[in-house]
């Protein structure tokens, strides 16, 4: 990370190594972004050549003020002369605001495209994206890189073209008023321009470097100062050992203080200096023209040519630095070109079936198998068919491939062999969202946005009618708490929905999924981690809905077992048995164990 405050003019070790390779299709791509706004980069074009070309006229105008209005002691001269060097002023500055204008209109724009792009495309990864990709990654994406094309395209591609005109618009400037002195001042231009930058790389280096050092106090601090840390420092007896690191590292840092502040003072003082040695150089060489040689030159001419080098320095120095900026820019656009190609792996078929008569929920799967990574196998060669208004129970132990088995109905995964059909239709023949529309899902992780109960529950069924949301909540056994609340339905449920239990999450979560009147309804674990109480209420909503409804059961309680048509016992990621629980415990093996070791022990505690 780049020392915080600073304008990070040298590549770091990681972006070095990690330099993008720019290709001639990468920069097609690149101005892809920008050709729709042509127009708009015309008009700023225009604005920069302008503005760049106004900018250096007040030096030259300051040459004649000199010879023709103070040396000539002609008054309406130097008036007309100063209102208009104003005047160009102005207008450079306004031409600067409108430019600055249109510079922002476009990058938001752009931002605006490219976001809207990267949601839509994040939108239709598969589940495997987000479970295997790290969040923070995935936001830094949407958010910091695409933020950083507004930047480019406000700063980076800007003050190249500005910076290209000043500097060429300044050297011919120069070279029609004196060959030799221009010559002259573009010699002097590296001398003070390169030194500064050594200097500078220097102090951004130190403070890199300080920056490093405090973040390592920041996280002693944070670890052993907390409480949790605290208490293991105190019962491992570490008081003097943490003592030591954070003596250690606070003796490091004054030492790169301390380095960081006379790099900064040396800094200044080459700064200073070589911005000085070029107008000494210039003043030098044209008095000898002047003394010597008698040359046709004036001091306002010496006097534009020394102005106009100071204008040439911070361009200059700027495209010194046009490698890293470029270097960057092209980084962050292929990070973000990296998320967009990554393929859409689970979509709508080009054709897709949309039956017309109402989803039944009837499943079957024939020969599936299922693998995360292509290698392990999750599911092997399942087959079974849940017909509509049945209920199946699935019951393994942790990791059998339970959960995974029910994820490849709505295509949250797509199976590695074999088909699962929905009303008689492979799913991947089915349009997406016809499929997961007719299939609701309550999961052991119940999500609630931070919103109210009406807002959470709508998200289903943004139509709902208040009778609709009644019979719901009332379906899903939650009715009386929502009436025991101030605000009623429109409680606030806080972020993740914190504020609640987890049986009232899990009864809301039910309600939602209800309320979507599904053909297919899944209930994964939906009454695990819980405690008896709230199992109790969640049980009493599913078994009216189990009976009810096309349903899978996922679960280790016996209770919800029980209400299922029939049990698919996986072990191992295939069906290691099925039939009725009193079927099954006749059997004598995988789930009379499962009963043995975890049903019997919670319904003699019932």
């Amino acid at each position: 990370m780049p020392p915080r405050g600073m304008n990070r003019s040298f590549l770091t070790e990681e972006e070095k190594a990690n330099r993008p390779k720019v290709t001639l299709p990468l920069l097609k791509r690149v101005f892809s972004y920008l050709l729709p706004y042509w127009k708009q980069m015309t008009a700023v074009l225009a604005c920069i050549v302008l503005s760049s070309v106004l900018s250096l006229l007040p030096s030259v105008l300051t040459g004649r003020i000199i010879d023709e209005g103070l040396i000539g002691r002609d008054m309406r001269m130097l008036v007309m002369l100063i209102s208009a060097s104003l005047g160009v002023t102005l207008g450079a500055n306004l031409i600067r605001v409108a430019e600055s204008y249109l510079n922002n209109w476009i990058a938001q724009h752009i931002t605006f495209d490219m976001r809207n792009k990267m949601y839509r495309h994040l939108q239709q990864m598969p589940q495997s994206f987000f479970t295997s990709n790290n969040q923070g990654d995935i936001i830094t994406r949407m958010t910091s890189d695409i933020s950083g094309v507004e930047r480019v395209v406000t700063s980076t591609f800007t003050s190249v073209i500005s910076n290209v005109i000043t500097l060429v618009s300044a050297v011919i400037i120069m070279f029609r008023e004196n060959w030799v002195l221009a010559a002259a001042g573009a010699l002097v231009i590296p001398l003070f321009a390169i030194p500064t930058r050594w200097a500078g790389k220097t102090r951004w280096t130190l403070t890199r470097d300080a920056q490093e050092c405090s973040d390592e106090i920041n996280g002693i601090l944070n670890e052993t100062l907390s409480v949790s840390g605290q208490l293991l420092v105190k019962l491992f007896g570490k008081e003097d050992y943490e003592y030591d690191r954070y003596r250690n590292a606070n003796h490091s840092i004054i030492s790169l203080r301390i380095k960081e502040s006379m790099a900064g003072r040396w800094f200044m003082v080459v700064i200073n200096t070589f911005s000085s040695v070029g107008p000494m150089i210039l003043y030098l060489i044209g008095g000898m023209l002047m003394m010597k040689y008698n040359a046709d030159l004036t001091v306002g001419d010496i006097t534009i040519l020394v102005a106009l080098l100071g204008k040439m320095y911070g361009p200059v120095n700027s495209l010194l630095n046009i490698q890293v900026e470029w270097i960057r820019s092209m980084a962050l656009f292929t990070r973000i070109f990296e998320y967009f190609d990554m393929p859409v792996e689970i979509s709508s078929p080009e054709n897709p079936v949309v039956p017309e008569s109402a989803a039944q929920g009837r499943v079957e799967f024939r020969n599936v198998s299922f693998s995360y990574d292509g290698q392990r196998r999750i599911l092997d060669n399942i087959n079974f068919t849940l017909e509509s208004g049945k209920s199946i129970a699935i019951v393994g132990a942790s990791g059998s491939g339970k959960s995974s088995l029910v994820n490849l109905i709505p295509r949250l995964y797509d199976v590695t062999g074999g088909s699962v059909y929905f009303d008689g239709n492979d799913v991947r023949d089915l349009d997406l969202k016809y499929l997961r529309d007719n299939i609701g899902i309550v999961s052991q992780e119940t999500y609630l946005f931070n919103g109210t109960i009406r807002e959470n529950l709508l998200y289903a069924k943004p139509d709902a009618t208040g009778e609709e949301l009644a019979e719901a909540c009332k379906k899903a056994n939650i009715s009386d708490f929502i009436c025991r609340q101030e605000k009623g339905i429109d409680t606030m449920v806080g972020n993740r929905g914190l504020k609640l239990s987890g049986g009232e999450k899990q009864r809301i979560s039910i309600a939602r999924a209800l309320l979507k009147d599904p053909a297919l309804l899944i209930f994964d674990e939906a009454t695990a981690s819980l405690d008896s109480i709230s199992e109790h209420k969640i049980q009493e909503a599913m078994e009216p809905v189990i009976k009810s409804r096309t349903s899978i059961i996922i679960a280790h309680r016996l209770s919800t077992i029980l209400a299922a048509d029939e049990i698919l016992v996986i072990k191992d990621g295939r069906i290691a048995e099925r039939g009725t629980h009193s079927e099954l415990v006749k059997k004598g093996g995988v789930y009379t164990e499962l009963y043995e070791t975890q049903f019997r022990g919670a319904l003699e505690a019932a």
